[in-house]
């Protein structure tokens, strides 16, 4: 069955590792039939500052409504980002405030605390890379930006359900390491999840 797969590329540094992870999954999933679109954050030109909140006054840039299209038009999405400071970089939070709007991600319901949520049947993928241990960003910290990200964010939106590739540490890996993780994208993206 072939899938519509966009992968959101959210990482503002150009020639990281997770270039390298995110075209692994892109070349698998490519080879199992899926239509990829790529979303490369860091190319796209759009104000990262919400500065009118949800007033509504703050048009879309034509980066922006292009990324709406690419985001209705997919199945499941892929976030590939490195996790900074406990969640994820600016330049990929700026992208969330200013895509994921009402009206287009969720609607409000008058009388109702829960929103109707408007990308329900899509599913989600996080890619996530930290110079932490895993154990410490998950026993310590409490995992706050993978939290913000599948309850905040996508579960809110009705993307479900929402998987999480951690890996850690990043900083101190050596090639044999980054080369088992660049075979686990390849395995996840024939598998298209």
């Amino acid at each position: 069955m072939s899938k519509n797969i966009l992968i959101i590329h959210g990482h503002p540094v150009n020639d990281t590792f997770i270039d390298q992870l995110q075209q692994a999954y892109t070349d698998a999933a490519k080879s199992r039939a899926a239509s990829v679109r790529k979303l490369v954050l860091r190319e796209k030109h759009f104000n990262i500052n919400f500065s009118e909140g949800y007033r509504g006054n703050q048009a879309l840039e034509k980066d922006l409504i292009e990324a709406q299209e690419a985001i209705s038009w997919a199945d499941h999405l892929v976030f590939f980002y490195p996790n900074w400071w406990g969640t994820y970089p600016a330049l990929l939070k700026g992208f969330i405030d200013r895509t994921f709007l009402p009206g287009f991600a969720f609607k409000y319901r008058s009388g109702r605390t829960d929103p109707e949520r408007l990308l329900k049947g899509k599913t989600a993928r996080l890619v996530v890379t930290m110079d932490s241990p895993k154990w410490y960003y998950y026993l310590v910290q409490m995992a706050p930006g993978h939290h913000a990200m599948r309850k905040g964010l996508l579960h809110f939106c009705g993307i479900r359900p929402v998987r999480i590739t951690t890996l850690g540490l990043l900083r101190t890996a050596n090639e044999k390491q980054r080369q088992k993780w660049i075979a686990l994208m390849k395995k996840i993206g024939n598998k298209m999840i």
